[in-house]
């Protein structure tokens, strides 16, 4: 029998590593990156939990830390994004956090009832990402397991309600059930979680299941077309852009004749194609993030061309316009512009959350601004605020999302999007210059989708329902994430002051 005051593994030593190996490699593949296995997600803390907890605690916890400081380093490595002093710190310190759960965890199961101590993992894992985007500048980019996910729907689901968090708490659960089963070696003992366990999981998925087939949006449809300039004009802009020695004070100072010209090419392709799209039908077109680049002197005029072709066109259009300028900090602005079929701009937008290490632009607001239409309300943020489900929360029927990422990760990202369609209850339009677009409507179900790298004149082209649907979340907000932060406090008051209790041993 081992104890929580008995600190020496009863499991082979050699057995225990190849549990932490293992683990280890399958949470390389559940990252939210662009070779994730959703089935991964729910092996890898079967895995490791069963590391930490037949081994010493403290030792036990720091291996699982360089696993998922690992993990978070596999993820930088398969997105591209490069290891730098930024990059690194922000891997090591998620990969803290990360693992906060399986301490608790090994510290609180030998002093807990067994229907206490399974919900341990769960609560914390759950509370832990929702921490990370309370505290973090990542938001759920990194640290959300719901996003591996992504294929399977009827799981999907219950972010409605409990937002993504619940889905880490399902998983986590699982494997603090498969844990609690392998230990006892006993059905008898087991069956009681196991059973509760099965019944949850299967409710959700029945749920789910229900919510697709009996509940899909029945709203009338508003086309939308997503353009990006052609990639012949993108090139020669990059080929202008990158002749200028210097960071970004210098292209604003630069010249007009040198980049100004590749731009105003970008700027043609861009209104070419919305003309295109209108006359085919569109009512709404989209332009991605920094979709047209503009020195400060010539702002006006992208604008003032951008105007008239919403009004000739009679359309709402959408534009992602970068601004190079000589004022410190960030010497530019990334915002967005809507403009009516009047040739009125209703909202410009900067955006909120610049990737950290990455964009230095002054951050917006984080106000997302929204418009009643006839095609009804429309919604707006840029690329990486979409992160950040606090700040998705918005009363909206179409949420417009202009991006710019790139080959290596534009596909995950994405993907990323249609968790918001589902938790806000509106449909999502992502169209990402230099990575994958896709329209998703707010069950997550994908309505179009292009990719990049696969056309010269890439064009996303979806009919999107036009009214969204109030869903619990939206209402609640993250009232669930709170309760497993509450309940992790609870359990660790009740464990700290319960006496040691004897468990099965390993």
């Amino acid at each position: 029998m081992n104890t929580m005051g008995n600190d020496r593994p009863t499991t082979p030593t050699w057995r225990r590593y190849a549990l932490l190996a293992l683990g280890a490699a399958a949470q390389l593949f559940a990252v939210g990156g662009r070779w994730d296995i959703a089935a991964a997600a729910w092996i890898f803390p079967v895995l490791l939990l069963r590391f930490t907890r037949t081994g010493r605690a403290w030792s036990g916890t720091l291996w699982v830390w360089l696993a998922n400081t690992a993990a978070a380093a596999f993820w930088l490595f398969e997105s591209a994004l490069g290891f730098t002093a930024v990059t690194l710190a922000g891997a090591v310190a998620l990969a803290a956090l990360l693992t906060l759960p399986f301490l608790l965890d090994r510290l609180l199961i030998g002093r807990l009832r067994p229907w206490m101590s399974v919900l341990v993992l769960p609560a914390a894992v759950a509370g832990a990402e929702f921490l990370i985007t309370l505290l973090s500048p990542f938001g759920t980019a990194y640290g959300a397991l719901a996003v591996t996910q992504y294929e399977n729907l009827p799981l999907l689901q219950v972010i409605s309600v409990t937002g993504s968090y619940g889905i880490g708490f399902l998983i986590a659960w699982c494997a603090s059930v498969a844990n609690r089963a392998w230990e006892t070696g006993s059905w008898r003992s087991a069956r009681r979680g196991v059973l509760t366990y099965t019944a949850v999981l299967l409710a959700v998925l029945l749920g789910g299941g229900a919510r697709l087939a009996f509940f899909p949006p029945e709203a009338p449809t508003v086309r939308i077309a997503g353009v990006t300039a052609d990639a012949s004009v993108i090139r020669a802009q990059k080929a202008a852009i990158a002749r200028i020695p210097g960071g970004r004070r210098d292209i604003a100072a630069a010249a007009p004749s040198t980049v100004q010209p590749a731009m105003t090419a970008v700027r043609n392709s861009l209104l070419a194609a919305t003309r295109r799209e209108a006359e085919a039908g569109a009512k709404i077109v989209v332009w991605p993030e920094e979709a047209v680049k503009t020195l400060a002197a010539n702002e006006a005029a992208t604008i003032a061309a951008a105007r008239e072709q919403a009004r000739r066109s009679g359309i709402y259009l959408e534009i992602g316009v970068e601004v190079y300028n000589t004022v410190a900090p960030g010497y530019g602005r990334d915002e967005t512009l809507l403009i009516d079929p009047r040739g009125k701009v209703i909202w410009a937008y900067q955006k909120a959350h610049p990737i950290p290490g990455s964009e230095p632009f002054t951050p917006g607001d984080g106000r997302v601004p929204v418009v009643d239409t006839p095609y009804g309300r429309l919604a707006n943020v840029i690329c990486y605020d979409a992160d950040f489900p606090g700040m998705m929360r918005v009363r909206a029927d179409i949420m417009l999302v202009p991006s710019h990422d790139w080959q290596e990760y534009g596909r995950a990202h994405t993907r990323k999007a249609a968790l918001r369609a589902v938790e806000g209850g509106y449909a999502v339009v992502r169209q990402d210059s230099e990575g994958v677009s896709a329209a998703f409507d707010n069950q997550g179900q994908v309505l179009a989708t292009t990719d990049y790298f696969t056309t010269d004149q890439q064009t996303t082209v979806a009919y999107v329902p036009t009214r969204g649907v109030t869903t619990v979340y939206d209402r609640i907000g993250d009232t669930f994430a709170w309760l497993c932060l509450a309940a992790v406090g609870a359990l660790l008051a009740i464990g700290l002051t319960a006496p040691l209790r004897r468990r099965p041993g390993n």
